[in-house]
């Protein structure tokens, strides 16, 4: 009996859903039609030229399902426990992704060294951040990107930064990108090295000399654009990544805390210890694992992802700038792993 109940209650409720959900979604979209003046009127004193206002504005709805993901996402609970990195490098620095690393290292050969002498970022990073990204180019996302920017902005929880990505891909189309390549991630990042259209503006390069810089069909552009991202957050040629090492028993963790806040992605960088010379760390009695030591004035910062006793990071000034492209700790040991692979 109770059984029949509960199954007839959740009859109802289903029932009652049904029953709502049109007349919700009906809402939705004209309140989402309402805004659209005010984000065309922002598009226009932006600059962006009347006729591809004119062109977009009428194809635009809402996306309820763009909404839903939104709200899906990680509510960053400072109390929750860290998860352990070696799980995650297994899933994400398998040997397919690093086989498919060095397929795309070997057949972009040329264009990457000519990044890399014009850059100094390594091949291997661009390659790394190719594959991390999209797996090199094999899923790049096929949302369309005018849509989810204009629902995500009308949605409103963060208005500002996405009715500003909105416009950028709006200019974006009056640079001459397709309306077919604005495909991307439900959140706007596109192309071959997930670029949102504020940075595509700033950052994309022609890698191929034809006059564009398409980072949805150009291997040459893509890694283009990934080198002068880096760059343009910091890269300091000369440097690696990182190195992976052992530290010794007894080391005194408390003397070496690092005791600052980072205003930007505090949880990532509060795990990072305090800045250290190379020669200073070697005192200490760290040991590198299978790379030799970097010059000894190299400053680094020590991480152990997986806790004492577990292999651990020396982390240079580059590391953060892999930070820069996505505030992960997780992600840029990703990067720079995968990178040590791809060019053994």
């Amino acid at each position: 009996m109770r059984g029949l109940l509960t199954r007839t209650i959740a009859g109802f409720a289903l029932l009652a859903a049904a029953s709502i959900a049109t007349p919700a979604a009906a809402q939705d979209e004209a309140g989402f039609q309402a805004y659209l003046p005010t984000l065309r009127a922002q598009a226009l004193a932006a600059g962006v030229r009347p006729a591809t206002v004119d062109s977009v504005f009428p194809t635009l709805t809402f996306s309820q399902r763009v909404v839903d993901l939104d709200r899906q996402q990680p509510g960053g609970n400072p109390n929750a426990p860290v998860a352990m990195f070696a799980p995650y490098r297994i899933q994400h620095v398998d040997a397919a992704r690093i086989s498919r690393g060095r397929a795309a290292y070997l057949a972009n050969r040329s264009r990457l060294a000519a990044v890399e002498r014009e850059t100094g970022v390594p091949e291997s990073i661009m390659v790394a951040i190719w594959g991390h990204e999209t797996n090199y180019g094999s899923y790049t996302g096929n949302f369309d990107l005018l849509r989810s920017l204009a629902t995500l902005a009308y949605e409103g929880r963060r208005r500002d930064l996405f009715s500003g990505e909105f416009v950028a891909a709006l200019k974006m189309l009056d640079r001459g990108v397709s309306r077919a390549d604005l495909k991307g991630s439900w959140a706007g990042a596109t192309g071959n090295p997930q670029f949102l259209p504020s940075i595509y503006l700033r950052l994309a390069r022609d890698g191929d000399g034809d006059g564009k810089a398409d980072i949805w069909n150009s291997a040459a552009d893509t890694l283009a654009s990934i080198g002068n991202y880096f760059v343009n957050a910091g890269w300091r040629p000369g440097q690696p990544w990182g190195i992976a090492v052992n530290v010794p028993a007894g080391y005194d963790r408390g003397g070496q805390a690092n005791r600052l806040v980072s205003p930007r992605c505090p949880r990532v960088f509060e795990r990072h210890s305090g800045w250290r010379t190379m020669a200073e760390w070697r005192a200490l009695g760290l040991v590198p694992q299978d790379r030799p030591w970097p010059g000894d004035n190299v400053l680094a910062t020590l991480l152990e992802p997986d806790g004492p006793g577990k292999t651990a990071y020396l982390l240079t000034g580059n590391y953060r700038v892999i930070l820069d492209y996505n505030c992960s700790n997780f992600y840029a040991l990703s990067v720079g792993l995968l990178a040590d692979a791809v060019e053994r």
